[in-house]
């Protein structure tokens, strides 16, 4: 059995880290999960793994992207027991994007636009939810991920482009 971490830094503290952290992994976990009994889960599994294996960490600057990849990594190992994983590239990225209205944008609310991020391809929601709702970069994304930048970038315009034509068939365009 794995042994609790009895002393770890300040700024790597257990409680802190949930205080500063649950909320956002929930968000994210969420977005993956698509429903709150399993993003809980996530969570949970993600703060017990940390409480195990957190104090291998030695740079607290580090500890966010360690927190995002693990809830991800488990996510993926969640999924892979219950069905197989399907992974997939995009073949190409597109040349242009679909342009929204003016008058799309005001005309809808925030259960609209998670309604839509809901209906992005699942390989793009987790790169647009860490990029839109986390505030990371390609940088940090690529690192919770376990993909290359260029990949995150690629996702990133796939997933913008699924997601502007979700919002806009919710609206009726």
């Amino acid at each position: 059995m794995t042994q609790l971490i009895d002393n770890p830094p300040p700024e790597l503290d257990f409680a802190t880290l949930a205080r500063e952290y649950y909320q956002p992994l929930y968000r994210f976990a969420l977005s993956l999960a698509r429903n709150e009994s399993d993003a809980s889960d996530l969570v949970q599994q993600t703060f017990l793994i940390w409480a195990r294996k957190g104090g291998s960490l030695r740079e607290a600057s580090k500890v966010k992207s360690w927190l995002f990849t693990t809830l991800y990594r488990e996510y993926l190992r969640v999924r892979r027991r219950i069905a197989p994983f399907v992974s997939h590239e995009p073949e190409t990225l597109e040349n242009e994007l679909p342009s929204v209205p003016p008058e799309a944008i005001t005309s809808f609310d925030a259960n609209q636009a998670v309604d839509s991020l809901q209906a992005v391809d699942e390989i793009y929601r987790a790169p647009l939810t860490l990029y839109y709702l986390e505030h990371m970069s390609y940088k940090e994304i690529a690192d919770a991920l376990s993909i290359p930048i260029g990949t995150v970038m690629s996702r990133l315009s796939r997933g913008k482009s699924q997601l502007k034509n979700a919002l806009l068939s919710k609206m009726g365009k």
